[in-house]
């Protein structure tokens, strides 16, 4: 039941995409794959994970998941893509569907969205497991940054998306809808729980000076490090710094786009009648 990683590093969003294989069998789950966007000329491009498909079919891996830790609000996934490329089934969190209603008022989607999930393959909630040749992935719900927050353990590695950084980083933000500091901190709590041995992959680094990107993290390090959730740090303090630190955030620079494509798996919006399609930019919303 032994699995390896490899990581690919996107540096325009500063996204971490992970490739999970069995080593049994040779099947390949791909966790957070970024999809390239040019937003000052609304261009897409799939070059980090043709990188990546092209390393797999070196090693004759077959991708069967495509894993999301939740619909994030700064780069696009190019699920959608690797689905069409490879068969692979996208899996998400059952609470998507929370996100998808939300959004899809944020943008006046009416009958162009389906707030069912059913853009995805697989939802799952806590306690599901998927199987990966010989490897049993588990699913736990980790909400707080979103409510759709999932992270997925096999063996002695957790692939956490966006719910904790690296210990110099600290937390994610909790004030996009529906997220919630105090879930954010309980969550953690039973990452941490997990055992010192176990390797945290993250979803995202943003690297203070000096120091080269890093994309995993064990237990014991968070533990002991980090700067926001580290032992002896209550609940009620996390809140507080969390609360107030979300205050003085920007708006992601990707939020508007990633959002329209990411709710939709990776698709695009339907093309209109000149063949092509749009995302929307509302005014003086955010």
């Amino acid at each position: 039941m032994s699995t390896k990683v490899e990581t690919y590093f996107d540096q325009d969003t500063s996204t971490a995409s992970h490739i999970l294989i069995d080593d049994a069998t040779n099947l390949a789950a791909i966790i957070d794959p970024v999809m390239g966007f040019d937003q000052k000329s609304g261009r897409t491009n799939f070059d980090l994970i043709t990188t990546m498909l092209l390393r797999l079919k070196e090693t004759g891996a077959q991708v069967k998941y495509v894993l999301e830790t939740h619909a994030h609000a700064d780069h696009l996934t190019s699920a959608d893509y690797i689905r069409k490329q490879t068969g692979a089934q996208i899996v998400i969190g059952k609470a998507i569907t929370q996100v998808q209603h939300t959004f899809s008022a944020v943008f006046n989607e009416g009958d162009n969205l389906a707030c069912d999930g059913s853009q995805f393959d697989v939802l799952v909630s806590e306690g599901d497991s998927l199987q990966l040749g010989e490897s049993c992935i588990s699913v736990m719900a980790t909400p707080g940054h979103t409510p759709a927050c999932v992270s997925y353990l096999v063996n002695d590695t957790v692939f956490v998306g966006d719910t904790i950084f690296m210990p110099d980083v600290g937390s994610a933000r909790c004030d996009f809808p529906g997220g919630d500091a105090r879930t954010l901190y309980q969550s953690v709590q039973r990452l941490l729980g997990l055992g010192d041995e176990v390797t945290m992959y993250l979803c995202h680094d943003y690297p203070p000076a000096g120091r080269d990107v890093q994309t995993h993290v064990t237990v014991a390090e968070q533990r002991q490090n980090n700067i926001h959730m580290k032992d002896g740090v209550s609940e009620d303090d996390f809140v507080a710094m969390r609360s107030a630190r979300d205050e003085t955030l920007d708006v992601p620079r990707l939020i508007l786009p990633s959002l329209q494509v990411n709710i939709r798996a990776g698709a695009f919006p339907t093309a209109e009648d000149n063949g092509t399609a749009y995302l929307k930019l509302p005014l003086n919303l955010l």
